[in-house]
């Protein structure tokens, strides 16, 4: 018989589920883009495999509200966890055998599953925790998430190097699995029992929580559109501005931002649910990445991405807990749309980005993308205030 935590400890076990899971997602990002290179041998190999893992994360947050009302958050999160697991263990088994379609599938998994995941954790969250805690709860998961992902990056390359691929794919299997029996092991009162009765569109769904919440998703998604311009950016701008030490220089940045990351924790439970808040978070947010790629000197970079960093991690707590206020069936069809939004315009963002990158300056695209958050989130300031 599973013994029954105290909520601290039940939201502490969770936390640890997600960070040690994503350790291992974004171990995986680096692990299997290079595997999928070396397997197809060309770039457009490595563009199919990322537009279906795209693909599949947009899907997984349509579909994760009805799958929610079949099984329930807990058994959700338990599913997803192990058949990610399940497909990197097959993947560590097959290596390069599996070929393309091998790789299809995993990605279609991957996706939908991360996607599912994302969901369920933050629906779960008012749950687990005491009324009013939210968004200190919300801090703690940004903060290990944001060490979980500078160590997946980190020790990407030395797990490679020290048992290829196929030490790296079962890492991660290990992760997904480890996950799936620290949440097994949970129980709590679930506010959104498991039924069986079909959604509405979104549009009555925007209707029912309002304007200023579907303004704050549309904003959410134009920032993961800015986020993709940076993410595609950095690679070229590390191997211009520094040469044969660019994964340094990328080990620095990121580190940088996670510190930014973790400090916000500490201030964000002030600015709970505050849309004044995510706007001007969202702005220095922009501002700062841009300004990263100017090519400052060490001390004022690092200064700027701990600035990116803590302006990231407010935004995401703010968020989060602002759309935590909504209660039952409706939380989780808007974390569902949310998880669609954002994997729109990060997909999106991405594709634009590619196609510019090329024939473009690496800081235009930047500030270009940036500048779409920016002047998103200060609509959404106007529309708050008409609405107040």
């Amino acid at each position: 018989m599973t013994a029954v935590l105290a909520p601290p400890a039940r939201f502490t076990a969770l936390v640890t589920a997600v960070s040690v899971s994503a350790f291992g997602n974004f171990l995986n990002l680096v692990a299997l883009a290079l595997f999928t290179y070396a397997v197809t041998g060309s770039a457009w190999g490595l563009g199919l495999v990322m537009a279906v893992r795209l693909t599949a994360g947009f899907a997984g947050g349509l579909v994760a509200p009805s799958l929610v009302r079949l099984l329930g958050l807990r058994h959700l999160m338990v599913s997803s966890d192990l058949a990610q697991a399940l497909v990197m263990c097959a993947l560590a088994v097959l290596g390069s055998s599996a070929g393309l379609p091998g790789l299809v599938v995993t990605a279609l998994v991957l996706g939908a599953g991360n996607s599912v995941s994302n969901v369920c954790v933050r629906a779960s969250v008012p749950d687990l925790v005491p009324e009013g805690e939210n968004a200190r709860s919300n801090g703690r998961l940004v903060t290990w998430r944001a060490l979980a992902v500078i160590a997946g990056y980190a020790s990407a390359s030395t797990i490679i190097a020290f048992g290829g691929f196929g030490l790296a794919f079962s890492v991660n299997a290990a992760s997904f699995a480890f996950s799936a029996f620290v949440v097994s092991r949970l129980r709590w009162n679930e506010s959104l029992p498991p039924v069986r009765r079909a959604s509405g569109p979104s549009a009555s769904l925007l209707r029912a929580v309002g304007p200023a919440i579907a303004v704050l998703v549309a904003v959410r998604a134009a920032d993961a559109f800015g986020s993709a311009s940076h993410n595609l950016s950095l690679p070229v701008h590390a191997s211009a501005v520094a040469g044969a030490d660019a994964a340094v220089f990328m080990s620095g940045f990121w580190a940088s931002w996670a510190v930014g990351a973790f400090t916000a924790r500490f201030v964000a439970p002030r600015f709970a649910c505050s849309t004044t808040a995510f706007v001007v978070g969202t702005c220095v947010m922009s501002v700062s990445f841009v300004l990263a790629f100017t090519g400052p000197p060490w001390p004022v970079l690092i200064l700027v991405m701990v600035c990116a960093g803590f302006s990231d991690g407010l935004t995401e707590i703010v968020y989060t807990s602002r759309l935590q206020e909504v209660h039952g069936d409706l939380r989780v069809r808007l974390f569902g749309l949310s998880s669609t939004a954002e994997t729109a315009g990060f997909a999106s963002g991405t594709l634009v980005a590619s196609a510019l990158l090329p024939t473009l300056p690496v800081l235009g695209v930047v500030a270009g993308f940036h500048t779409v958050a920016v002047v998103c989130a200060l609509a959404l300031a106007l529309v708050s205030r008409r609405l107040t």
